[in-house]
């Protein structure tokens, strides 16, 4: 009973570290400083708009979030991303387990899966360990698409042709990663989700739905 949890380019910074050949054994170490580097400045930009180079990936992502929309203040909170991990090049897909209550007046357990996240804050002292919160993508409906993993993308399921993805539900999930993991990362445009006390997911039987 699992419920299953927009355009994207992966992002090379301008630090001459990401410069490196990262297939490189002898490089890792850059790739590594690349990617914890990129969602420290994702977690800057966002605290200074008040939501805890390249011409397209992440530094155009960080440059719009940083752009005011409006006279009245930024348009948008949060720079979403996707991570690859080290080794395989293969997209990170983040779960959590969440409580919810049943229309009996019991709860169930339910767990979202995602290829999107939130960075939050990094862990006090650390320059790597950073706490992502889990963004599900939700139709207009605000529901989460039924993700058939029957392709080749791990990332392409959450976003199906037939059910389009119009926003992003906060989950209030966190989980705590270690960057140095990952060889790399890929920004969406600046959104502003959907707020996580709103993430109301029910039981209905087979599966679940918001």
């Amino acid at each position: 009973m699992n419920l299953r949890i927009r355009r994207d380019s992966v992002s090379k910074s301008k630090n001459s570290k990401c410069r490196e050949n990262v297939n490189s054994v002898k490089s890792k170490r850059y790739s590594d400083e690349c990617v914890c580097d990129v969602v420290k400045r994702i977690v800057e930009v966002q605290d200074e708009v008040g939501g805890n180079g390249c011409s397209s990936g992440c530094d155009r992502s960080i440059h719009q979030l940083l752009s005011r929309g409006n006279q009245m203040g930024p348009a948008n909170t949060t720079v979403p991303f996707i991570l690859y991990c080290g080794g395989t090049c293969e997209p990170f897909i983040g779960s959590g387990v969440f409580q919810a209550p049943r229309g009996d007046n019991g709860s169930f357990f339910g767990c979202v899966e995602t290829p999107i996240f939130r960075a939050k804050n990094f862990v006090k002292g650390s320059d790597c360990c950073v706490r992502l919160e889990l963004l599900v993508p939700v139709t207009e409906e605000c529901d989460p698409p039924e993700c058939k993993m029957d392709t080749v993308s791990k990332v392409c399921p959450f976003f199906p042709a037939d059910y389009p993805i119009t926003d992003f539900q906060a989950t209030g999930i966190c989980i705590t990663v270690d960057l140095k993991h990952f060889l790399a990362i890929t920004c969406l445009d600046p959104i502003t989700p959907i707020p996580a006390n709103e993430f109301q997911p029910v039981a209905d039987h087979d599966h679940k739905k918001y």
